[in-house]
């Protein structure tokens, strides 16, 4: 949707959304209380924000313990507490439903042969890492699953070559971390010309090696034939809302349930497009905890509305606010 029909469709949602948190968990309605925020609101950038860092120190949720079908952590560097998100069983289908609504724009209806640029043992672990669930989550989308990577951390070449040997001619999907696809997939030396890519998280490592978007879809290309490459930005937090990059790379745009807002980190106002600022992510999926609108600890901007491949928004992830917790799936894989 275009932006100025995307609000007046989310305003009242989450408006609604707001009230039925504020109903259901206490902690939340002591912090709306605390705030004075109350409705009326005139706009989604007028809706009360929570840190994201909340879901760390407090038990967040909008239904009865007893409802709880999932617990969702995040990753985090050693000795953090990680996020906990819990999810009863209309919040897990939600989730689940909407992500693939989002991801068959790029992948289309039937499901494809996928390569995972991590190890098995990933989606093993019972507690499920905010890493693991999303790997988890992306196989969903996959048939005939093969890690490019071995129990220890190593590539498994032959088990990629025995992959490519079935479907390489055809359409196939391959799903990793950034920096994970960045360290292993040029490494294989194979023709991906075939595959789509979706990849996320672990820019901070790339970084430090003055790799940028452009960089890495070039490299990609020339090294791999792959040229058919979307990041995506999403959170354990709003589990299940993703914001997907375009074809040609111009940036990251919101389904049609989620938008973003660009705060100044000095007056919490709403930057205007082309100001870098807080990212503050805004759903309609989180139903069974308070998670519909968060304040991030990620820069951002907005560089175009309307203006590009696709409708909406057009913002890019600057990379994390200083001294805040370096809290990316694959930045932290030598933890798990």
């Amino acid at each position: 949707m275009a932006a100025a029909e995307k609000e007046a469709v989310l305003l009242p949602r989450l408006v609604a959304l707001t009230e039925r948190h504020r109903e259901a968990c206490l902690p939340y309605r002591r912090i709306l209380d605390a705030v004075g925020a109350r409705p009326p609101y005139e706009r989604v950038a007028d809706l009360p924000w929570l840190p994201v860092r909340l879901f760390k120190t407090h038990e967040l949720r909008s239904v009865p313990e007893e409802q709880v079908f999932r617990v969702l952590t995040s990753s985090g560097t050693t000795g953090q507490r990680p996020s906990r998100i819990y999810l009863d069983r209309e919040a897990a289908a939600a989730q689940t439903r909407m992500l693939a609504a989002t991801l068959r724009e790029v992948l289309g209806e039937r499901r494809l042969p996928m390569l995972v640029v991590d190890s098995r043992s990933v989606v093993r672990d019972p507690t499920l890492s905010a890493r693991g669930a999303g790997v988890l989550g992306m196989m969903n989308f996959g048939r005939d699953h093969t890690f490019v990577l071995d129990e220890q951390g190593r590539v498994d070449a032959e088990a990629v070559k025995e992959f490519l040997a079935r479907h390489g001619r055809e359409r196939f999907l391959v799903f990793g971390f950034t920096f994970m696809v960045w360290l292993h997939l040029r490494a294989l030396g194979a023709d991906l010309s075939q595959a789509v890519l979706i990849h996320s998280g672990g820019w901070k490592r790339l970084a430090e090696q003055a790799v940028g978007n452009a960089e890495f879809r070039r490299r990609l290309a020339a090294e791999c034939g792959l040229t058919r490459v979307h990041n995506f930005y999403g959170m354990v937090e709003q589990i299940g809302t993703v914001f997907l990059e375009g074809p040609d790379g111009d940036g990251l745009y919101c389904p049609d349930f989620a938008d973003v807002v660009i705060r100044d980190p000095e007056t919490w106002r709403e930057a205007p497009p082309g100001v870098p600022g807080l990212i503050e992510v805004v759903s309609t999926l989180p139903t069974s905890y308070p998670g519909h609108v968060l304040l991030t600890e990620d820069l951002g901007v907005v560089r175009g509305v309307d203006d590009g491949s696709l409708p909406g928004k057009r913002f890019e992830v600057l990379g994390r606010l200083p001294r805040a917790e370096a809290r990316g799936c694959s930045d932290t894989m030598g933890q798990g």
